[in-house]
């Protein structure tokens, strides 16, 4: 069966105060290279200790209702640090320095040479993500433009070709994730969205690259900036529409906290919608029928058959019990408007199946 109206977390999910310290984390901007000095597991016991959390987050999801999981990215400090400082070609001892889109300088990985991917990062995550669900599940990796922006270029003659190397080694990862059991694999690009002169000149492509030859679901998510972090919210994306030119099947999108006017997605119809429904600029938990509003008020622009409905952004930030209830919203929201639209073609999936 199809279901309509799938749902799933854009990625990450709240980490436990026991793994990480959160204080530190919610008190800093996300962490481009390492910051190992955020988790309260000794070394020797912290993948153990990432594992259990990470059985923790499955399972929270599927209690949840959740149709698509994720690892809710429990071994990450940030969504980008641990595959961007695995790759040849980085100096992460020796860190550079880049403005974060908040226009504050950031330590960030220093290009020293060509980037290469020397081993897989995150094929263990699927394996043992596909190993604990019956589910569907989904795995995220930082996108090449992104990575690209987030680093100190010390080698390459311009950083195009910098942003094309970080292309391949993504290519090369995420050919690794779906041979490991990804049923979807999502490429996370907010820089897209914070610096769209330069995603206009070579996003795309960059973009394209790191997808090139890829058959398995993939999706691609821009956004405002985690909530936690970024608090002013634009009323539009300044870089959207673009993305019809991208390979990606599926566009991640926030609409919950910006109130976004969803005719935008008149310009992807190309496109399947990753539809942010949930608002993680609050601890408050939505109602199911303001979730399902939220979802209403973007059928007049997209089809059903082409939505899927997650929070705006990662859960990182957000306090457990907080992160747990919105998502659970989210799920019973969701099935308000699937039993509205099965009253009216008759059935809850695609095409009667």
């Amino acid at each position: 069966m199809s279901l309509l109206l799938p749902t799933t977390l854009v990625g990450s999910y709240a980490q436990p105060d026991w793994l990480i310290d959160r204080a530190k984390l919610g008190g800093r901007f996300p962490p481009r290279v390492r910051a190992q000095e955020l988790w309260r597991v000794a070394d020797e016991w912290l993948e153990q200790a990432q594992d259990d959390a990470t059985i923790h987050a499955i399972r929270e999801q599927e209690r949840a209702g959740l149709d698509i999981v994720t690892d809710g990215e429990m071994r990450r400090e940030s969504y980008s640090n641990r595959f961007a400082t695995a790759l040849d070609g980085v100096d992460i001892d020796n860190p550079g320095t880049a403005l974060d889109r908040s226009g504050h300088p950031n330590p960030v990985p220093r290009v020293v040479g060509k980037i290469r991917r020397r081993h897989a990062v995150q094929v263990r995550d699927v394996q043992f993500l596909r190993a604990h669900t019956d589910r569907q599940i989904k795995i995220t990796v930082p996108g090449p433009f992104t990575m690209a922006q987030q680093a100190q270029n010390d080698f390459y003659d311009n950083e195009v070709d910098m942003a094309m190397d970080y292309a391949a080694a993504v290519n090369e990862e995420i050919r690794d994730m779906f041979a490991a059991g990804a049923d979807v694999v999502q490429i996370d690009e907010p820089y897209m969205q914070a610096r769209p002169e330069k995603a206009r000149e070579f996003g795309v492509e960059v973009l394209n690259r790191a997808l090139d030859g890829i058959t398995g679901t993939t999706a691609v998510h821009i956004c405002f900036g985690y909530a936690a972090v970024i608090h002013a919210r634009p009323s539009g994306y300044s870089f959207l529409p673009e993305l019809c030119g991208c390979k990606a099947h599926q566009i991640s999108i926030e609409t919950a906290q910006s109130n976004l006017d969803c005719a935008v997605l008149d310009d992807l119809s190309n496109k399947s919608i990753m539809l942010g429904v949930l608002d993680l600029s609050t601890n408050e938990i939505e109602t199911p029928d303001v979730v399902a509003a939220r979802i209403r008020r973007a059928l007049p622009h997209v089809a059903p058959e082409r939505l899927v409905i997650a929070p705006d952004c990662g859960l990182k930030y957000l306090p457990r019990d907080v992160a747990f209830n919105k998502m659970r919203a989210m799920v019973d929201g969701t099935r308000i408007v699937r039993d509205e639209l099965a009253k009216t073609t008759g059935n809850g999936s695609v095409n009667g199946k």
